[in-house]
């Protein structure tokens, strides 16, 4: 691949400390990966230049909690909604019952094209998840499908019990034959412990029978009402627990002194009408904090972090520094890819060569522009994506 020099960069974003941020900067493209940064006055030479005009330049997105294996929509649900109804975990059954009668190209169709969507607005790095399927066959299926598309696979097989069910005799299953042949698939476990899905017990079985496979933790936690989500996810050690949206003084105190991040879903909220997180509590407290998506069909269809992004500055008090490192630092912190070879999330020489070029002279334009589509160019492995 040849090495590329992207020049004239008015605002470098790169996460990285002993770089920081720089004006009139530029960065060097090559083999998969950053090997430069610095004043655009002392970049090297390279094979393609790309003057940017004064453009901001930061780390690609990563998504680091998706749900993009699936068939079907919920238009009906989110319009009854709107009109009043809450939000119930139960809906999940309805994309279920669409996945299962889907073929697997068009699961994989489907996947590709928000996977793409999702580049487009500068995604570079996208977690997703099964747990649409619910069976032994269609876990299985959906984590081949997805290993082969996304960066980075989670089983969720405890997502909901199924209609007609027993909890437990579906437990046995998740924990039993169905990880046993989803694990060489995937690299992560989720489990959704909240009202209406699995308790903190059933939780906790799922959780460390994953655990003894070598799978690493992530948790769905208080997202609906305040529970035990957050302080079983610290417990276990879970890289991430996700939604956070009900929150007691304990659990941010819990997320400031651990190592799981605190994953805010604010599009979701949005659409489940639920309060937003408190991410200044979680920031002032310590906490490191990633935002994401929550692309699903359910509660949250938007593939946009740039809308996350926004309305984590308007709405939920953080700063644009804290929201842009929250959708890219933070998001490679819950994946546990935000140092070593396979870095991504920032700029620096060594990672990942993922980045986004804004048609905007800074990344305070995401929360002054909302809205607005501002993706000027992205690169994903060096290859550049648009």
């Amino acid at each position: 691949m040849p090495a590329t020099v992207i020049t004239g960069i008015g605002e470098l974003t790169t996460n990285e400390p002993e770089i920081g941020k720089l004006e009139d900067a530029a960065l060097v493209l090559e083999d998969e990966r950053i090997t430069w940064a610095g004043p655009t006055s002392r970049a090297p030479a390279a094979d393609v230049r790309v003057d940017v005009e004064g453009r901001a330049v930061l780390p690609g997105w990563v998504d680091s909690h998706t749900h993009l294996l699936f068939a079907g929509d919920r238009t009906t649900e989110f319009a009854a909604r709107m009109a009043g109804e809450p939000y119930r975990a139960g809906g999940i059954a309805v994309t279920v019952e669409a996945t299962r009668r889907a073929g697997d190209e068009e699961l994989a169709r489907n996947l590709r094209r928000h996977l793409d969507e999702a580049a487009a607005q500068g995604t570079t790095c996208v977690e997703t998840k099964t747990g649409y399927g619910l069976t032994v066959e269609d876990e299985v299926r959906a984590a081949e499908i997805a290993n082969g598309l996304a960066d980075e696979v989670t089983f969720l097989g405890a997502h909901l019990v199924p209609p007609g069910e027993r909890a437990e005799d579906y437990l046995d299953l998740v924990c039993g034959e169905m990880l046993d042949a989803v694990a060489t698939h995937v690299r992560w476990c989720d489990v959704f412990c909240e009202k209406g899905a699995f308790d903190a017990d059933q939780s906790r079985r799922v959780l460390a029978a994953a655990a003894r496979r070598g799978l690493g933790l992530r948790v769905h936690g208080n997202q609906l009402e305040p529970g035990p989500g957050v302080a079983m996810a610290v417990e276990v050690g879970a890289a991430s627990v996700d939604h956070c949206t009900h929150l007691t003084d304990a659990d941010v105190g819990a997320l400031a002194e651990s190592d799981t991040v605190a994953t805010l879903l604010p599009a979701c909220d949005l659409s489940t009408r639920q309060p937003l997180p408190d991410a200044r509590a979680l920031l002032d407290a310590g906490a490191t904090v990633a935002l994401a998506s929550n692309c699903n069909p359910g509660s949250s269809y938007t593939s946009s972090m740039a809308f996350c992004v926004a309305t984590a500055v308007l709405q939920m008090r953080m700063s644009v520094d804290e929201a842009v490192r929250a959708a890219t630092w933070g998001g490679a912190r819950a994946l546990r890819r935000e140092s070593g070879a396979d870095a991504v999330g920032v700029l620096r020489p060594g990672a990942r060569a993922d980045v986004q070029v804004l048609d905007a002279p800074s990344a305070t334009w995401l929360a002054y522009r909302p809205g607005v589509p501002l993706t000027h160019a992205v690169w994903r492995k060096g290859d550049r994506v648009r």
